[in-house]
């Protein structure tokens, strides 16, 4: 295990030279979805965009491992250039299953248990506390049993995210340093170790900063940076070449970016700049990369955790990872999951055929990025597709309106 001041190495930066290989293609009458269903589906999303709802997007719809609908619509950003099958994205918590698999890669190496203590990797964790609201006060009571790797997996660590609600504990997250990408992960990780949980691990599902944690971790055990432990393990044999924590300026004209203002608030809106690298790189949202490069992820998990002859992670680990982790017995808080879904190992799941507000098989799994990415994989139906946008205010909806429309044309 390597001590938190050592020195890694640095996360390459994208590089302009590089190549994602393509998936093989095939007609989508061939494998069993309809044409007519996905061009009225790009006539859909080309009619938002008209709207000025979002700049523009890209859709790939993958089944039985080939692609069968790749499109790029609209504009890379509101005054530039078309958008291109290999723009740019800022992927946000799309991040998180790509971190989530790099864990569990530690799970399988031996290096650490699901059921380990966080303190055993960080100790700052050790000493923290529940932050109970009495009379108005907060108390901090001890931990009814200590927070472990499974909890930040599944987001029952009791931590939580800044923008999750408006009590004593976010605003604590709110008034730090927290959201910073000038300090380091190990900086990172003591910070959010100082503040109280917002419950005892184990009893609720809040939404968190628990894969930040878990990409310290991976530092810790593996002695290298998260993003050279990523492009190590997962981003280099999947051939994700134009996936990384930045990309450099030669690949400026690529990034897709959102309108200034969001369309439907007026808010101003400001993400990351994608040419600048982080020294905080961020597990739980921090990656950049382009519709391909996550198709080629997202083609890993549909095989079973190989591809092109490379296994990533065993299949009865990708196994475990896309089964329900909550049950009945854990509170939801929050609005990310939907009636009928749970959540396992790093990614949402569906648990029943109705209830939800959108389509999907008892199995799905998938999760989104808070910019306007989203992906999903259907086991049932031998489906996956990824969504790219930089539309933050109009996620919610884009991420339910590419569902309606592909599920439309499975045949």
């Amino acid at each position: 295990m390597c001590p938190p001041g050592v020195n890694m190495t640095a996360a390459p930066r994208l590089s302009t030279t590089s190549k994602t290989p393509p998936i093989p293609e095939a007609k989508p009458e061939m494998i069993g979805l309809s044409r007519p269903r996905l061009q009225a589906m790009s006539e859909a999303f080309k009619r938002e965009i008209d709207k000025g709802t979002v700049p523009g997007v890209t859709v790939l719809v993958a089944r039985r491992g080939q692609v069968g609908w790749f499109e790029a619509l609209g504009r890379q950003s509101p005054a530039g250039p078309a958008m291109a099958p290999d723009s740019i994205f800022r992927i946000f918590s799309m991040t998180k299953p790509i971190v989530s698999v790099g864990i569990m890669a530690l799970v399988e190496d031996g290096h650490l248990l699901l059921g380990d203590p966080v303190a055993k990797f960080i100790p700052e964790f050790a000493e923290q506390k529940v932050g109970v609201v009495s009379g108005g006060k907060l108390e901090l009571v001890p931990p009814k049993r200590p927070m472990t790797v499974q909890d930040l997996l599944r987001h029952t660590s009791g931590l939580t995210y800044e923008h999750q609600g408006d009590g004593p504990v976010h605003k604590l997250y709110q008034e730090s340093r927290v959201r910073s990408r000038k300090i380091t992960n190990a900086e990172h990780a003591a910070l959010v170790a100082s503040f109280p949980l917002v419950c005892h691990p184990g009893d609720e599902f809040n939404y968190s900063r628990s894969t930040d944690i878990l990409g310290r971790i991976i530092e810790i055990v593996s002695g290298k940076s998260l993003g050279a432990f990523l492009t190590e393990r997962i981003l280099a044999p999947l051939q994700m070449s134009e996936t990384g924590f930045s990309t450099s300026e030669a690949n400026a004209a690529r990034l897709a970016q959102p309108f200034e203002t969001d369309p439907w608030t007026g808010d101003k809106v400001a993400l990351f700049n994608m040419l600048e690298h982080p020294v905080m790189e961020s597990g739980g949202g921090g990656l950049v990369s382009t519709t391909m490069d996550y198709a080629r992820f997202a083609l890993m998990l549909r095989n079973g955790g190989t591809l092109d002859g490379t296994r990533i992670i065993g299949r009865k680990t990708l196994e475990l990872m896309a089964s329900d982790h909550l049950g009945p017995h854990v509170v939801t808080n929050g609005t990310l999951l939907s009636p009928s879904h749970g959540f396992g190992l790093g990614f949402a799941v569906r648990r029943e055929a109705g209830i939800a507000p959108f389509p999907g098989s008892v199995g799905n799994y998938f999760w989104s990025g808070i910019a306007g990415t989203f992906f999903w994989i259907d086991p049932k139906e031998d489906l996956f597709a990824v969504f790219m946008s930089q539309g933050p205010g109009q996620r919610d909806f884009t991420r339910t309106l590419v569902r309606d429309l592909v599920y439309a044309a499975v045949d």
